[in-house]
């Protein structure tokens, strides 16, 4: 492909508002699919996995590659995509699509407009500077309002909205859309919508189409000199000009143009998958990436350069019983031939390409090289991670890695047998190099495995996979909170340490201080000794690991610690008997003391939950939050009914589910997400 002709975008939105279904449209206009695919009836290519059938949700994020020849072009666009899930307990899965893409395009329900998920989205996209186009979804829905979808996301997503399009009617009578652009009008023909008729605009639309298409150019004025001249000369604007802005502004993040359709319909994708090549990056387009010189010290903008030297993350692990560990890789710059070695940067370890594959959803083709701007699939990488940098060992360049949020709900799983028993731990060690937001641990005290997730979905999931998809033996418990522990006020300890192990003294003596934190900061370690020349580096790094071991132990109920600074003010050694052991040793047992005089407190997770109830069941609705020990933190009234956002703990959300189908006649929805930690509340 040539440069300029590669497009790598996410379909991101809040669950329900038309992703896959929009990516069903998407495939069979390309010629990817040969017939349309339904999420309703289990038949969605994108969601492949049985339980997405079953449950009709995206669960884990696809790829699939899709060519598209906008009119006027020379050759068709390469568009790799990735369709993200939109409930919130996945929502690793979004970030880490949204670290590899260079545009998205973020999908609006037009009744509900901007929900819960998609701010989380859109904050997500802008962390990562990803240009992004809206797009309407249902407009043939009761209550579906366009107009105001537009302000809606203007106000709650912080950015300048505009029209490219206006909507042919609404509801049931929802027939197209008037391009703006070329004042023209669209309508779809054909058994699958396959044929887009152009016309010239009827009378009754002028009017309209008139005064959204002056906004259009108002709002592109305010960022494009080349606009506002011809603007205020009194010419006509060419709508080559208007593409050309946009596209400018898009890039930069200044505008968020939105397209209107009913994808169910199959109204509204082809223009969808023009804007797509019109308005989003090419990778040589996006903003470079950027690394880090392991040997320099320093950060380096990493330029979309295939003949460069090879530089690509690992954003994505899936487990093949077949072919092994799958590595969804991302390349910046340069290429990886199939059977090449390849350096793992972060691992310092060599690994083979055995095989480069281009994913189509659960399918696959063989590719004989992965270059800079792609994305792919690289088969016989034994060790890589999520988030672990490929290149090479002359070039050792490090790519920032992603955060992900800390689990907050835990089960219990107990297998029948011992066999049983070492078969799940393999399955765990898979499932946690897949997942990042899940972790699986051994309590030392009932010898019990405890799986922890985003949620009460999340684990339902993973506990479904592991019982039926490996066919394990296992009895799951109830879902229960994961806490964390902290301190409330600053302690210093002197801790001595000596023990005779071997025949051999070994001897430390150390002080530590530890101070609360501002509660979300997180942990810190730090050293203000002196004299650090004559104590070798490596007693150090030990004193830091018995610290670091014991934040991760607990204090008094083994849950880990957050938000605690501890610094170590002085350490005396011996070279006769100051030994790493000891100082390891010495650490944890002088931060385990510190700690229990340092006002311990357990602290529970607080979520953010989100609500949508129609106007008549709210007053019940706010009712069982309140009951549930949930504050009401604000309400906006939308059509069709209204938008509660509260906060509740944890522990009190595990069945609300159920309590809210029954008092509001299974009408209102709900999202939780965690939001922080704060001192368990006596019950």
């Amino acid at each position: 492909m040539k440069a300029g002709s590669t497009r790598n975008i996410g379909i991101m939105a809040h669950i329900d508002a038309g992703k896959t279904t929009t990516t069903e449209r998407i495939l069979f206009y390309t010629g990817k699919s040969h017939r349309i695919g339904e999420v309703d009836d289990g038949e969605a290519i994108m969601d492949w996995m049985e339980q997405e059938q079953e449950r009709g949700i995206t669960i884990q994020s696809a790829a699939t590659t899709a060519y598209w020849k906008r009119d006027g072009m020379e050759e068709p666009c390469q568009i790799n995509i990735i369709d993200t899930p939109g409930h919130v307990d996945f929502t690793a899965e979004v970030e880490r699509s949204l670290r590899v893409l260079d545009g998205a395009v973020a999908i609006l329900d037009a009744v509900k407009g901007v929900e819960p998920q998609t701010e989380t989205v859109w904050r997500q996209a802008a962390r990562y500077h990803v240009p992004c186009i809206g797009y309407v979804n249902k407009m043939d829905r009761a209550g579906a309002d366009f107009f105001q979808v537009l302000a809606d996301a203007g106000e709650k997503l912080g950015i300048k909205t505009i029209a490219l399009q206006i909507p042919l009617g609404r509801k049931s009578s929802f027939e197209g859309v008037i391009d703006l652009i070329e004042m023209e009008e669209l309508r779809w023909e054909g058994n699958e919508g396959e044929t887009v008729v152009r016309r010239p605009l009827e009378a009754e639309w002028a009017g309209s189409a008139g005064e959204w298409r002056e906004k259009l150019i108002d709002g592109l004025s305010a960022v494009s000199d080349a606009v506002t001249e011809k603007y205020l000369a009194g010419d006509e604007i060419p709508g080559e000009l208007l593409r050309r802005e946009l596209r400018r502004a898009v890039l930069e993040r200044k505008l968020l143009p939105f397209l209107a359709g009913a994808s169910r319909r199959n109204i509204g994708v082809q223009p969808l998958l023009d804007a797509v090549v019109d308005y989003l990056p090419a990778p040589e387009e996006a903003k470079p990436a950027v690394a880090h010189h392991l040997k320099k010290q320093e950060a380096m903008e990493i330029p979309c350069d295939p003949r460069a030297a090879p530089l690509g993350l690992v954003f994505k692990i899936q487990n093949d019983r077949e072919a092994g560990s799958l590595c969804y890789v991302r390349m910046y710059s340069g290429s990886i031939k199939s059977g090449a070695v390849i350096y793992n940067v972060g691992k310092r370890r060599r690994e083979r390409a055995n095989r480069i594959l281009r994913m189509h959803s659960n399918k696959s083709e063989a590719m004989d090289e992965l270059s800079a701007g792609d994305i792919g699939v690289i088969i016989g990488m034994k060790n890589a991670q999520t988030g672990d940098t490929i290149g090479s060992e002359g070039w050792p360049l490090l790519l920032d890695t992603m955060q992900f949020p800390e689990p907050v709900i835990s089960v219990s799983l107990e297998p029948k047998t011992l066999s049983e028993g070492e078969k799940l731990k393999e399955i765990l060690g898979i499932l946690s190099r897949e997942d990042p937001t899940f972790t699986a641990r051994e309590n030392e005290e009932t010898g019990q495995l405890i799986i922890s997730g985003m949620g009460e979905l999340h684990l339902d999931v993973l506990v479904t996979k592991i019982l039926r998809d490996y066919g394990l033996q296992a009895r799951a418990g109830n879902p229960q909170v994961t806490y964390r522990e902290s301190i409330a006020k600053t302690v210093e300890r002197t801790e001595s340490f000596s023990r005779i192990l071997a025949g051999k003294e070994n001897t430390a003596v150390l002080t530590l201080r530890l101070e609360p934190l501002k509660r979300g900061s997180g942990n810190s370690y730090g050293s203000t000794v002196k004299n650090r020349d004559q104590t070798p580096e490596a007693v150090f790094e030990a004193v830091r690991r018995g610290v670091q071991g014991s934040l991760a132990s607990g204090i008094l109920l083994g849950y880990p610690c957050i938000d605690i600074g501890v610094t170590l003010l002085d350490l005396e050694y011996s070279e006769q008997s100051g030994t790493e052991f000891a100082y390891e040793a010495c650490a944890s047992l002088g931060f385990d003391e510190a700690a229990r005089r340092a006002d311990p407190l357990l602290l529970e997770p607080i979520m953010a939950v989100d609500l949508f109830s129609p106007k008549e069941f709210v007053g019940d609705v706010i009712s069982i939050v309140t009951q549930r020990g949930g504050q009401i933190l604000s309400m906006d009234s939308k059509s069709g009914g209204d938008e509660i956002r509260a906060a509740a703990p944890m522990a009190k959300m595990f069945g609300f589910m159920t309590a809210l189908r029954s008092v509001s006649q299974g009408r209102a929805a709900f999202s939780m997400a965690f939001s922080h930690f704060e001192k368990k509340a006596e019950r």
